[in-house]
């Protein structure tokens, strides 16, 4: 199997590309390569290298999370003004992924909406999860429970900030358009008035389509199937310390199986920004299941 992880050479988040190059590079990202910049570091200051420690996590939330768009921090063991130093760092960080996606990918500029930022603190190899479900060391897509996510893309840069050298180890799994083929029947149907209901009980923040429905499906399915993660034929990919990568969660499957201090930033992207939407998960589960899913 070819690996699906393509290395680029930029030591900026600004790099400057020829037109070419960058259709070149969205294309690859969005028919679901992994961008690999292993020199595109996100340096820490003196000050905030004390950040490197698992006693900022609040022990309840599996990472810290902060959120451009009202300034909130979660997650973190922190008072002012150590919160506010917190809330500096990853936003400065969420800056950067935007500036490296937009020069990568200027397709997707004025497209593309900031989610949250994350800082996982806590050492991936034997985390004990909540449930299966849970368990993001099983090959997976991202699909998420409480927020659905309509149709729209999930563009996620990460970047391996840990202190000791450590890499952030990874499995990728088959292509989507396979995974989707294989767990499409196992997928329940969703009954009428749930979504309605979801939100109405403040369960999910927005109403939960049929893709949203379908995702979370397969989601769940792929990681409860133990035949499936023990016969996986995944490929295996370790991210330098002070490496940055680009990947679409939602479609490249993907487990955590190693590794400690990341930095995350994700955003959403709808289908029609694309370059090529057929590309896009929802496209293709509405061919399989042939009907219209959002």
């Amino acid at each position: 199997m070819m690996s699906r992880v393509e290395t680029l050479d930029y030591s900026r988040w600004d790099p400057a590309l020829a037109a070419a190059d960058a259709s070149r590079l969205t294309d690859a990202l969005e028919s679901g390569q992994v961008l690999s910049l292993p020199r595109l570091g996100f340096r820490l200051s003196a000050e905030e290298e004390r950040f490197l420690s698992p006693n900022w996590s609040d022990g309840r939330a599996k990472n810290i999370s902060y959120d451009p768009r009202c300034e909130a921090l979660k997650g973190a063991s922190a008072d002012e003004p150590d919160a506010t130093a917190l809330k500096s760092l990853m936003a400065r960080y969420a800056r950067n992924a935007q500036s490296i996606v937009e020069h990568l990918c200027p397709h997707y500029q004025g497209k593309i909406a900031v989610g949250r930022a994350s800082l996982r603190v806590i050492e991936v190899a034997g985390r004990r999860p909540r449930s299966v479900a849970k368990d993001d060391a099983r090959l997976h897509i991202d699909a998420f429970a409480a927020q659905p996510n309509q149709g729209r893309r999930i563009l996620r840069v990460f970047s391996n900030i840990n202190p000791d050298g450590r890499p952030r180890v990874w499995n990728l799994g088959e292509p989507f358009d396979a995974m989707a083929a294989r767990f499409r029947d196992r997928i329940r149907t969703q009954l009428p008035g749930s979504a309605w209901l979801l939100e109405r009980l403040g369960i999910t923040r927005s109403r939960r389509t049929a893709y949203d429905h379908v995702m979370l499906g397969l989601h769940d399915s792929a990681k409860a199937d133990d035949a499936y993660q023990r016969d996986a034929r995944p490929e295996r990919i370790e991210f330098p310390a002070g490496a940055t990568w680009i990947v679409y969660t939602d479609y490249v499957m993907h487990a955590a199986l190693g590794g400690q201090y990341l930095l995350e930033q994700t955003f959403h992207l709808p289908v029609a920004a694309m370059r090529n939407e057929q590309c896009a998960p929802l496209r293709q589960l509405e061919r399989l299941f042939q009907r219209e899913l959002a």
